[in-house]
């Protein structure tokens, strides 16, 4: 099946992150970890820690950007990834949830951001 448009600008996003995380140290773990409910675009290690990363691109600032475009129904969507995915650990790992936000050509690499908002 071809993809469309918005799935290759989403993976140029992904490529995007995932070079600016390497440049700053961390490595790939998994990419794309999909189950029922939800989706993880990266998983990365920063040292210890284990980081669920989600990638946000936009074209610019309008309508909040994109960072504010993770809503508390997808940051459930994420965490319940993150809870499915840390089941195959039989001892966890300190974890975190990462943002990178893509507006234009701008990277903006947020850490540990990631708090449900009721």
């Amino acid at each position: 099946m071809p993809r469309t448009d918005q799935q290759d600008k989403g993976q140029q996003g992904e490529d995007a992150a995932l070079a600016h995380l390497g440049k700053h140290g961390l490595t790939l773990v998994q990419r794309n970890f999909r189950c029922q409910g939800g989706e993880l675009d990266l998983v990365m290690r920063d040292g210890a820690h284990l980081v669920f990363v989600e990638v946000r691109r936009r074209q610019d600032k309008r309508f909040g950007g994109a960072a504010a475009s993770i809503t508390p129904a997808k940051q459930r969507r994420l965490v319940h990834a993150a809870q499915t995915y840390l089941l195959r650990y039989p001892r966890l790992p300190p974890c975190r949830f990462d943002v990178v936000a893509i507006e234009g050509e701008r990277i903006e690499w947020l850490k540990n951001v990631m708090i449900l908002q009721a």
